[in-house]
């Protein structure tokens, strides 16, 4: 391909992107929507204005490079870390049922051992690049739905490297899959330690030292070294660029450069994203699809079905509600971009023949394109499964007329519980607030005044008895959604006396700025109060335990801070 028709491709994917995307964006549809649409027009199956994607398909993946590390610039270590339980517990869970399943049913329907383990593998994953742009576009990749969806998605980019061993073996036809992965593991477990360890000990001293200079070129080109030099490094170590790229930006959150980067990147992001969307609808061959039309459309809907239930029923397994189960499973339905690449390299290894590959494609890129339609019937099917709860929310709104001198609890987990029962001891009135409706229906049928809905709506504050309160107790442990809450009792409430938990030292300043009454750092005060326990057993008087706890508790415990050492990146907590 000479110069001029790399410039001519380059051309029309940039016409077709500001054509068709702009249009499906006045239609209110997602761009990923309107990526894939202008990817099929132009498409080898389409219009053919292009007809060899192949170029374009090695430019793209670097979409999904930027996307992952764009993720890791808006998490942090501690965030990770609190997501253990749900990658390596339940993402581990979905990949090894899911994959079972689909490989035992491919299995059954005559396909090789061989052919029916890669299946499996390959139509258990989803589509990382698809589902964290819907994710970003609508705002909840922070959201409790949002970060498990994630943590299901990092476990399958991991599980991508054994997958891909075990199609490079099954090729072979001997040697052993598990002492392969064994030494695979060993050598990504010694390359991630040393990425990590370099990288905080180098990242920002080197971007110090840029940043003195003054120069934004080359402020960018240090960005671009170290996402591309990161993803290079871990892929020695048997694992996907994607997800060096991912570290990369995890490590770079942690430094006072996160937002500049984040500024800088973005449009690289974007552009190289949409030529990954774009490239997939290239991709589906209409001419396939209508040979095959019955196979494939019962492949895409036995597949969308089949990931949607088990997903759903694991993240059910693991404490999560109807609603938001349902919405993960609906969501991670799809099949992933990961796919293609297990897919096309059996088939080059003679491991599965070229038309079954080509039906597994364009079952993969069909269900990639029915992801925001499946992502809209999550929310749909999710709203379904809360009005059993609008009762609740009715029973709300009677109640809330006759309410006067009480206390609002918003959040009815453990501490919200606690100060309820405190309340009910002393014989004040109070009505606790909740979001999980599985929570409100056990709390309620234990006697607690506790009833459904999301205390940072002003109706909900209104049924409430915001005005007539005493006090409110926000309990909730997610500050963003604890400081929505303080501004729409600041705006509804403004006289109302706010008692919040917070999450640390720093969050409780924050709070008091924001005009609380107090703020509790959850953490500490246990300890204080463990702490007087401890002091108590041991023979100290109680009005010497009091002493001192007040001692640490003056000034907003500024004594304690001095003496406590903080390491943010091994926890106890």
């Amino acid at each position: 391909m000479n110069e001029s028709e790399i410039l001519y491709d380059v051309l029309i994917f940039l016409l077709a992107a500001v054509v068709v995307v702009p249009l499906l964006r006045r239609l209110r549809a997602s761009p990923v929507l309107g990526y894939l649409a202008a990817g099929i027009i132009i498409g080898p199956f389409g219009l053919a204005i292009i007809r060899d994607s192949q170029n374009a398909q090695t430019l793209a993946e670097f979409g999904v490079v930027f996307l992952l590390f764009m993720i890791g610039l808006e998490l942090s270590v501690e965030r990770l870390r609190s997501l253990r339980r749900y990658i390596f517990g339940l993402g581990l869970l979905q990949v090894i049922i899911t994959g079972s399943i689909i490989g035992g049913i491919a299995w059954a329907l005559g396909t090789s051992k061989e052919a029916a383990a890669i299946i499996g593998c390959g139509l258990a994953l989803s589509s990382t690049a698809f589902v964290l742009q819907l994710l970003k576009e609508k705002g909840e990749l922070t959201s409790r739905f949002g970060q498990v969806s994630f943590a299901i998605l990092l476990l399958q980019d991991i599980a991508v490297v054994p997958f891909l061993i075990l199609v490079a073996l099954l090729g072979e036809g001997d040697g052993s899959f598990l002492g392969a992965i064994g030494i695979a593991a060993l050598k990504a477990a010694v390359v991630l330690a040393l990425v990590i360890g370099f990288g905080r000990l180098l990242l920002r001293p080197i971007y110090r030292l840029i940043a003195k200079t003054g120069s934004s070129e080359l402020f960018i080109a240090t960005t671009l070294l170290t996402v591309l030099g990161t993803g290079w490094l871990v892929s020695l170590g048997g694992l996907s660029i994607a997800l060096g790229a991912f570290l990369a930006g995890l490590l770079l959150a942690e430094t006072e450069y996160r937002h500049q980067v984040e500024a800088d990147i973005r449009p690289f992001r974007g552009i190289l994203l949409g030529l990954f969307f774009m490239t997939v609808g290239m991709s589906m061959d209409f001419a396939l699809i209508q040979a095959n039309l019955w196979l494939i459309g019962l492949l895409v809907g036995a597949l969308l079905i089949g990931k949607t239930i088990i997903t759903a029923l694991l993240c059910r397994s693991f404490g999560l509600t109807a609603s938001i189960s349902v919405k993960v499973g609906m969501l991670l339905s799809q099949g992933g971009e990961f796919g293609f690449i297990i897919f096309a390299a059996a088939s080059a290894l003679g491991l599965l023949e070229l038309e079954v590959t080509q039906v597994l494609l364009a079952t993969v890129a069909l269900t990639m394109l029915l992801t925001p339609g499946m992502a809209l019937a999550g929310n749909y099917f999710s709203k379904v499964l809360l009005v059993r709860d609008k009762k609740f929310v009715a029973g709300l709104r009677e109640k809330g007329t006759d309410l006067k001198d009480h206390v609002i609890i918003a959040g009815f987990g453990r501490v919200g519980q606690t100060v309820a029962r405190i309340l009910e001891a002393a014989g004040t009135p109070y009505i606790g607030v909740d979001l999980d409706p599985d929570r409100v229906l056990k709390c309620r049928k234990s006697g607690m005044n506790v009833f459904f809905g999301d205390a940072s709506q002003i109706e909900i504050l209104k049924t409430v008895g915001a005005k007539s309160a005493r006090a409110a107790a926000i309990t909730i442990d997610l500050p963003d959604q604890a400081n929505k809450i303080i501004s729409a009792l600041h705006e509804y409430a403004p006289r109302l006396q706010l008692f919040v938990r917070a999450r640390d030292l720093k969050h409780s300043r924050q709070l008091k700025n924001e005009g609380v009454a107090a703020a509790v750092p959850a953490t500490i005060e246990a300890s204080l109060q463990l702490g007087g326990m401890v002091l108590k057993a041991a023979g100290a008087p109680p009005k010497k335990v009091a002493k001192i706890l007040q001692e640490f508790r003056k000034a907003d415990y500024a004594k304690l801070e001095k003496m406590i050492i903080v390491q943010p990146d091994i926890g106890d907590d």
